[in-house]
């Protein structure tokens, strides 16, 4: 079979993949509560280059991952709720991961002599997946709680600050050059958000309200053209799209707070729709199909380096987040670790730019990327298991909340 046929048999079994995930994790549910993204992975690694050879990824399908990944960060952000998070979580958030950051320029030092690289390196360990852990927080009915807010904030973080050193180390341009562009993005962004908080003029409700459920569908294009315009402007200043991503999905909650209640549930779902039921499983099977499986399993001594880098991102990101929680009870306290030390899309972007830039050894970036794999598929787990919850309640029958599927 040609290269050219693989790609094409692609854009069947990767849609195939995003299917059977959800079912491969709904048999297992009772048994065991295993979030969709990773049998996405797992399913992308089975067809992929290093194993049956399906599938491999063309520049269509290489161009729809980076639109998931887009809308995984967007989605992220979106989800954010200030009004519950501002003060003490955000606070405190904040203060473990300057802490976390801290910790990993040491482990990043003690893996890569060179300091840059080092920070590089290093950066990888202060990731928390948000948009992983909160399909796990909303199906288990904590993201409403005090302990989901604080997961919230920790989680905020951890996708912010990694974004912004992002940004600055991995974009090539001197430190004084990258404070002037993130000043001009921070510009954008303000100005963005001024706007999306200002009243609404009278007429963008009604068309919102007439084309709901029409082919118009005005609200919907609004954020994806929000979402177009900071990306756009984040690449243009260049800077990583992921920031201009993440901060499109924050504008664009500012901009559905003004609607009613049920308006903005059914555009929730019509974004969820997008997000998780197209993009999002498009960049996480790629993410699969593209991992360098080959690279991992070439040395042993490779592969005895995933434990140890897991071991890494508990210590490194998910003790900090528990010693300097708020009041809560042990089991929270240990829970709310092991979410922000579950990582991985993060780790597949910061691992990839150093590969190409040669910051990074490709056996080295497939551990660490192995080892994000592990901790989505372990730590959310374990954390249930913390709360006393074995698997998350079925969803409500009705609502388009009830009807939105997440991974």
């Amino acid at each position: 079979m040609s290269a050219a046929d693989i790609q094409i048999q692609a854009l069947i079994l990767v849609p195939a993949c995003a299917v059977a995930a959800p079912l491969l994790a709904d048999r297992l549910r009772r048994r065991l509560a295993v979030p969709t993204v990773v049998f996405e992975i797992v399913l992308g690694i089975l067809i992929g280059p290093d194993v049956l050879g399906w599938a491999s990824v063309g520049d269509f399908l290489g161009a729809l991952s980076d639109f998931g990944l887009a809308m995984l960060m967007f989605l992220a952000g979106y989800e954010i709720d200030f009004a519950r998070l501002r003060g003490g979580p955000l606070r405190r958030a904040g203060a473990a991961w300057l802490l976390s950051l801290t910790v990993a320029l040491v482990f990043g030092a003690l893996l890569n002599s060179d300091p840059l690289n080092g920070a590089f390196t290093g950066l990888v360990f202060t990731t928390t997946a948000l948009g992983t852990i909160l399909p796990v927080l909303r199906d288990s009915g904590a993201l409403p709680t005090p302990f989901g807010s604080m997961t919230m904030a920790t989680g905020a973080v951890g996708e912010f600050g990694p974004i912004i050193g992002v940004a600055v180390l991995l974009s090539g341009n001197s430190p004084t050059r990258s404070a002037v562009i993130l000043g001009a993005f921070a510009i954008v962004a303000v100005t963005a958000v001024g706007l999306a908080r200002r009243p609404r003029p009278a007429w963008v409700g009604r068309v919102m309200r007439r084309t709901l459920r029409t082919s118009g569908q005005f609200a919907v294009r609004t954020l994806i053209l929000v979402l177009g315009t900071m990306v756009a402007a984040a690449v243009r200043l260049d800077l990583d799209m992921l920031l201009g991503a993440f901060t499109a999905g924050i504008v664009s909650r500012l901009l559905m707070a003004g609607a009613a209640e049920a308006e903005r549930e059914v555009v929730d779902a019509k974004l969820e729709a997008i997000g998780f039921g197209f993009l999002v499983p498009v960049f996480f099977v790629v993410s699969g199909m593209t991992f360098d499986l080959e690279s991992l399993l070439h040395r042993p001594g490779t592969l005895l380096l995933v434990p140890v880098f897991l071991l890494c991102f508990v210590v490194v990101r998910g003790l900090p987040a528990a010693l300097l929680a708020p009041d809560l009870p042990h089991r929270d306290r240990a829970a709310l670790g092991l979410y922000a030390a579950t990582a991985l899309p993060l780790v597949v972007v910061i691992t990839t730019i150093e590969v190409d830039d040669g910051h990074l050894q490709s056996s080295t970036a497939a551990a660490l990327v192995g080892a994000g794999l592990l901790s989505v598929l372990l730590l959310p787990l374990l954390a249930q298991r913390v709360l006393g919850r074995s698997a998350p309640p079925e969803p409500p029958a009705d609502g388009p909340r009830g009807q939105a599927e997440s991974w």
